[in-house]
C-alpha cells in the first residue's frame, strides 16, 4: 500500500471524527509475518502471510470508544463505530499533554526479513537443532519468529508518524531424559532488526549450550532449602527486574492497588547499587520509535542508586498520576493500548564475576528461569532457576537441579550487595490482559547477600 494514499485516508477520516469528539487517533499496520514450528527435526508448521489492520480510538465526554477492521475502505464504518461507543459511555478519562510529532522512522535492517527465504530460515532452524542433538537429548523444539512491517499513527492534536519496524526472533527449548527423569535446556536470541540478528550468532554453540545445559542437569543434585548468599546471572537479573520490579511500576498497576510502589516515589526501595532503567529507544528486542500513543521514547530510570524515581505511564494514567507519558502505552493495532514494558535491565557496576564469588564461602549461583510467579500487590515472588552451582570457598562448584528462589521484592533489591561488570539482554515476550508485547529484559550478574532458596515443586 502506498503511504501517501493511506495518509491521505488516513487524516480524511480523522477530520471528519475531530468534530464529534475530544480526542481522536487513528493507527494502521502492515505487516510480513512469518512463523515456523520445527519439532524433533521436522518441520511441523510454517505461517507466513500479509496482515492488515486498522483501528480509530475517540475520547469524548471522559470516555473511551475503540474499534478496528482489517478492511482500509471499511474506515468511515468504523469511526462511526467507535464514536457511539464512547457516547454510550460514561467515565473519567483524562490525557496528560504529549508533544506533536511529525516523523517517519527508517528500518534499521541491513538484511530485509522480506528477503530472505524460507528455506534459508528453515536452513538455520536446522543448524541449531541438529547442534542440540548431543546424547541423552531425546526431543527438540525450535521456533522461528519475524515480522517486517510499517505503522502510521495520526491524532487530532497533529501528530504524524510513520515507523518501518523489524523484528526477528530464534528460540531452541531441549530436552534430556536419563533414568533420573527429565530436564530441559533453553536458548534464544534476536532483535529488532533484520536478518543480521540471527545470522551474527555463533547458531552450532547456541545448540550445543542449550544441550548441554539440559544434559548436565540429568546428574545435579538437589538443592539445600534455607536463606544463602546468592548470585544471579544476567538472565535471571533480567527475569527478577522484569517481573518483580518492572510490572510493579506499572502506573495502572499502582491505580489499581495492585503494586507494592504505591506510594513510595522518591523513596528508597533498594540498595544504592541498584539503578534500574526502562528504555524502548535502546537496539534491543523490545526496541520502538514511539508508542501506539504518538508518545517518542527514551531511557526512562525507574530506580536510581536505590530510590524509585519514575513508572511506566500510558498518557491516560499518567494524567490521574499527574506525570508526563513514560512513553510505555503499546498494543497491536487491534487492541485499546495499555502499559507495557520494552527493554527493562539493571544497570550494571564495576565488580567482575570473580570478585562477585571470591570471598563467598558457602552460597548458590543462580542460572536462567524456568518460570515462576509474582504478586505485585503483595509484594512477593518465586521463580525457578533452570540451572544452578553451589559455590564453595570463592569457587563455583557442583551443580544443582530444580532450585527455587522466593522472597519479598523490596527485601531482595536491599540485600543486593555487588553488581557485576557484565551486561546482556535476553528476547522474549510478555503477557498482561490478553495482550502479547515483544521485550528485553536482562542485566549484569547480581549478588544478593541472602535469600530464601529451596526445591522447585
Amino acid at each position: 500500500m502506498k503511504t501517501e494514499l493511506d495518509l491521505d485516508l488516513l487524516e480524511k477520516t480523522l477530520d471528519s471524527v475531530d468534530k464529534h469528539v475530544d480526542y481522536a487517533d487513528i493507527r494502521v499496520n502492515e505487516s510480513q509475518n512469518t512463523v515456523i514450528v520445527m519439532k524433533d527435526g521436522k518441520i511441523q508448521e510454517i505461517r507466513s502471510g500479509l496482515d492488515l489492520g486498522a483501528c480509530i480510538r475517540v475520547l469524548k465526554h471522559g470516555a473511551w470508544g475503540f474499534s478496528y477492521t482489517t478492511r482500509l475502505d471499511r474506515l468511515d464504518h468504523v469511526a462511526e463505530s467507535a464514536i457511539k461507543l464512547a457516547n454510550s459511555l460514561s467515565s473519567d478519562v483524562e490525557m496528560a499533554p504529549a508533544e506533536v510529532r511529525t516523523d517517519k522512522v527508517p528500518s534499521n535492517a541491513r538484511i530485509k526479513l522480506s528477503d530472505v527465504s524460507l528455506e534459508d530460515k528453515k536452513t538455520v532452524m536446522t543448524e541449531v537443532e541438529q547442534a542440540a542433538n548431543l546424547d541423552k537429548v531425546v526431543s527438540t523444539t525450535v521456533n522461528y519468529v519475524d515480522g517486517e512491517g510499517t505503522t502510521f499513527f495520526i491524532n487530532s492534536e497533529g501528530s504524524s508518524i510513520t515507523m518501518e519496524e523489524n523484528r526477528v526472533a530464534l528460540f531452541l527449548n531441549a530436552v534430556a531424559a536419563s533414568e533420573s527423569g527429565i530436564q530441559f535446556g533453553h536458548k534464544s536470541t534476536g532483535g529488532a532488526k533484520g536478518f543480521e540478528a540471527i545470522e551474527k550468532e555463533d547458531l552450532e554453540l547456541m545448540g550445543r549450550t542449550a544441550a548441554t545445559k539440559a544434559v548436565q542437569l540429568l546428574d545435579a543434585s538437589l538443592p539445600p532449602s534455607g536463606r544463602y548468599p546468592i548470585i544471579m546471572d544476567p538472565e535471571l537479573t533480567g527475569v527478577f527486574i522484569h517481573e518483580a520490579v518492572g510490572h510493579a511500576s506499572e502506573a495502572d498497576l499502582i491505580l489499581q492497588n495492585d503494586s507494592i510502589l504505591k506510594g513510595k516515589m522518591g523513596t528508597s526501595i533498594g540498595s544504592p547499587l541498584v539503578t534500574i532503567v526502562d528504555d524502548a529507544s535502546m537496539d534491543a528486542f523490545g526496541y520502538y520509535a514511539y508508542d501506539a500513543e504518538g508518545v517518542k521514547t527514551s531511557e526512562n530510570i525507574l530506580v536510581q542508586d536505590g530510590v524509585l524515581t519514575s513508572l511506566l505511564s500510558s498518557r491516560e494514567t499518567a494524567a490521574k498520576l499527574n506525570i508526563q507519558s513514560s512513553g510505555n502505552a503499546r498494543s497491536g493495532v487491534g487492541d485499546q493500548p495499555i502499559v507495557r514494558m520494552s527493554n527493562t535491565y539493571l544497570k550494571p557496576g564495576q565488580t567482575s564475576f570473580e570478585e562477585l564469588i571470591e570471598d563467598m564461602d558457602h552460597g548458590i549461583y543462580l542460572k536462567g528461569s524456568r518460570g515462576g510467579q509474582v504478586d505485585t500487590g503483595k509484594g512477593v515472588f518465586q521463580f525457578n532457576a533452570a540451572e544452578s552451582f553451589l559455590i564453595e570457598k570463592g569457587e563455583v562448584k557442583d551443580p544443582l537441579r530444580d532450585v527455587s528462589l522466593s522472597g519479598n521484592i523490596l527485601e531482595i533489591l536491599q540485600k543486593v550487595d555487588a553488581v557485576g561488570s557484565d551486561f546482556k539482554l535476553g528476547v522474549g515476550f510478555c503477557g498482561k490482559a490478553g495482550q502479547t508485547a515483544p521485550v528485553g529484559d536482562g542485566g549484569p550478574h547480581t549478588r544478593v547477600s541472602e535469600a530464601t532458596v529451596g526445591g522447585a515443586s
